[in-house]
């Protein structure tokens, strides 16, 4: 019995996605909740695994096409048995790859692609890949990989190659990075984006860190104490005395809202993601940072789920991981305002009459002007400077 495999329904918000990558190839035999493919949207990968044992059949859809929401990808011969399996079908994808050949490593349609325009053989290359299979990426990884292969030209030509040639590459972007794209721009353009600046002393916090760091992992299984717990929980005070700062404009409407989910950017190899703290306000340090730890694991791996993408009233980004000292964040819309942290710098500060030397980092709020005045934008970052300087308030909530 041949049973469908279907890409996944879509949310309202992904219109349609792409093949990433596809784990099985036609003939090989699959168990129930085998991983097959990736689909890749413009938000996260979605993951399509066998409904039951059988062999695939066919690929209807091969890497780099486009599919709709539940939209015929591939078919499985229902508990048939792999040797039962004849050779794939004429009328598979033309992207589809036959199983290897006895000795030969199983080598992906995009993988092998690639490894002909570089003039790698792919039996050269290690698979990372389940059983051995030579991914797209372990032929970019691959180590003294051949320049790609020229086309043949008349003996008369000149050399295909030119020393000192200034060589270009034009790749297509992914989704997730040209959804980045639209949004970024669309929001320079529909925003009244303006950014005020502030510098806070991180010496308390970084003492209250380094004296119980090593009691809090074994008070939290694990969990390590970094700075994301302070700042957000700061936040979650500033933007309870500010609610403007929490809110958000819907048409002509202003959308004030009585909860705080606070959303973290996460870099990945496929572009800025920004999961969601729900209920910030009721998450304690310990929770927080743990919280933060799993969404970032999962944003690496493409594991994350659009529910954990989706809303959020106020953002955190953390340049200063990447050694950023100053910058002008972008928000994250339909919000109204995006915290930028940035590097820790041993500086010379007045304090008491006397030159100091301080670890201090700056910060940066970008808001729309639209609804936040200046005046609360200033307030605002001044009440997350205040309970950074002295941690104790945003134990108290003072």
């Amino acid at each position: 019995m041949s049973v469908e495999i279907k890409a996944p329904t879509f949310p309202e918000s992904v219109q349609e996605g792409s093949i990433a990558t596809w784990h099985k190839q036609p003939g090989e035999a699959v168990s129930r909740d085998d991983l097959l493919v990736d689909i890749e949207t413009d938000k996260v990968v979605l993951e399509v695994v066998a409904p039951q044992d059988g062999v695939l059949q066919e690929i209807l859809k091969g890497e780099g096409d486009t599919v709709l929401s539940n939209e015929v990808i591939a078919r499985i011969e229902a508990g048939a048995a792999a040797a039962a399996s004849a050779a794939p079908a004429a009328d598979a994808a033309p992207q589809a790859e036959a199983p290897a050949a006895d000795g030969e490593k199983p080598v992906a349609p995009a993988a092998r692609k690639l490894a002909e325009e570089r003039g790698i053989d792919p039996q050269q290359v290690t698979g990372t890949g389940k059983n051995g299979l030579v991914t797209k990426e372990d032929v970019v990884a691959h180590k003294g990989a051949a320049a790609p292969a020229a086309p043949a030209a008349p003996a008369a030509a000149e050399p295909a190659v030119i020393p000192g040639e200034r060589v270009e590459k034009r790749v297509p972007m992914n989704r997730m990075r040209a959804r980045i794209a639209e949004r970024l721009l669309d929001v320079t353009q529909s925003t009244a984006m303006l950014t005020t600046f502030n510098e806070v002393d991180m010496h308390r916090v970084m003492d209250l860190r380094a004296q119980f760091k090593d009691a809090f992992i074994k008070a939290h299984d694990g969990t390590k104490l970094g700075f994301m717990g302070f700042f957000v929980r700061a936040a979650v005070e500033a933007l309870k005395r500010f609610p403007s700062v929490n809110a958000s404009i819907d048409g002509k409407d202003i959308v004030y809202h009585g909860y705080q989910d606070v959303s973290v950017a996460v870099s990945t190899e496929r572009g800025l993601v920004v999961p969601v703290l729900r209920d910030a306000d009721q998450m304690s340090i310990a929770n927080i940072e743990a919280k933060i730890a799993e969404l970032g694991g999962k944003a690496r791996d493409g594991k994350l789920t659009i529910d954990e993408m989706t809303g959020g009233t106020f953002t955190i980004t953390n340049g200063g991981v990447f050694g950023s000292l100053l910058s002008t964040p972008i928000i994250n819309s339909p919000q109204t305002a995006i915290l930028g942290m940035h590097s820790i710098q041993q500086r010379p500060v007045a304090e008491n009459g006397e030159v100091v030397i301080r670890p201090m980092m700056y910060l940066a709020l970008s808001y729309d002007h639209r609804l936040i005045d200046g005046k609360e934008a200033v307030q605002f970052l001044v009440a997350i400077k205040e309970m950074i300087e002295n941690p104790a308030k945003i134990l108290l909530e003072i």
